[in-house]
């Protein structure tokens, strides 16, 4: 299992486009991966489980990922968060 803490730099959030290109993304993967914000735990696979999480700009995030590709699944969850969703959203 690895687990890191990122804090959210997207201006709205994880609100609904950054979050469903989160989803989709985490989806193909094999590993499981879970967003801990506050007293939430969220499968990053979900697209409604992110919205229900309410995560805003400047929040830190926990990701952990494991399983077989969890080192790829981290670096793109990192890589998501990092450039705001530069190039997908």
């Amino acid at each position: 299992m690895v687990k890191q803490t990122i804090t959210v730099k997207n201006a709205e959030g994880l609100h609904l486009r950054p979050a469903a290109v989160f989803a989709q993304e985490m989806a193909g993967y094999d590993c499981d991966i879970t967003l801990k914000y506050k007293k939430s735990v969220v499968n990053a696979k979900s697209l409604l489980s992110i919205l229900s999480a309410c995560i805003v700009c400047g929040s830190e995030i926990v990701i952990e990922c494991s399983g077989s590709d969890e080192i790829d699944a981290m670096r793109k969850a990192i890589n998501l968060i990092d450039t705001q969703f530069a190039g997908v959203l």
